[in-house]
């Protein structure tokens, strides 16, 4: 029987969605990790920059995720140490105002608990917007609040917005979270490097 990451990679489940979006592109699940990981980047879904190159977070928010992180590309893509789950596999596609579509909801139902038991090594889990912290963290509280709340979840879990470049305006809006949360989520991410 094929490993898990192998079988999400042959996933189609959304052939018939995704040629119905603006896109209308194939899917291309992005599986990036393996059952030893140490730090779990739950996401949202890829975009269309990473459907076309394979990668997660192959982009400006991949990049501010990083820095976030307090790591480099190295050390972000190893797999062994970074497991990177959206709540979609693929990217969703754009509507006609060329808005990002939410992550469907099929990808989750079907694969994520599956991947959730097999990453049995996960030290940290970082949450990324809105979508996995819904699933993730029980209530029904939204990204700011959960953010402000951060040191409740931490040091194993750590809440964050999506380093999306359109939340700009939402950093600037609260500046705890440069000063705050990231200098205790950098430590904690190379605490568990170190291990």
């Amino acid at each position: 029987m094929p490993d898990l990451r192998s079988q999400i990679q042959k996933c189609s489940l959304c052939a018939t969605r995704f040629a119905l979006t603006h896109t209308a592109h194939r899917p291309r699940p992005v599986a990036w990790f393996q059952p030893n990981a140490r730090i779990l980047l739950a996401g949202q879904a890829p975009g269309m920059r990473v459907h076309t190159s394979g990668r997660p977070f192959d982009d400006r928010s991949g990049d501010r995720l990083r820095d976030w992180l307090g790591v480099d590309r190295d050390t972000f893509y190893d797999t062994s140490l970074f497991a990177v789950v959206p709540m979609a596999f693929c990217f969703p596609g754009y509507n006609s105002k060329g808005h990002d579509l939410a992550p469907p909801k099929i990808c989750a139902t079907t694969w994520r608990q599956a991947v959730m038991d097999d990453l049995q090594s996960v030290q940290l889990t970082v949450l990324i917007g809105r979508y996995a912290q819904d699933w993730h963290l029980p209530g029904s509280m939204g990204v700011t609040a959960r953010v402000k709340a951060w040191a409740d979840y931490a040091p194993n879990t750590f809440v964050v917005p999506h380093p999306s470049w359109r939340n700009t305006s939402w950093l600037k809006a609260n500046p705890f979270f440069e000063t705050d949360v990231l200098p205790e989520l950098k430590s904690r991410v190379q605490k568990v490097l170190r291990q």
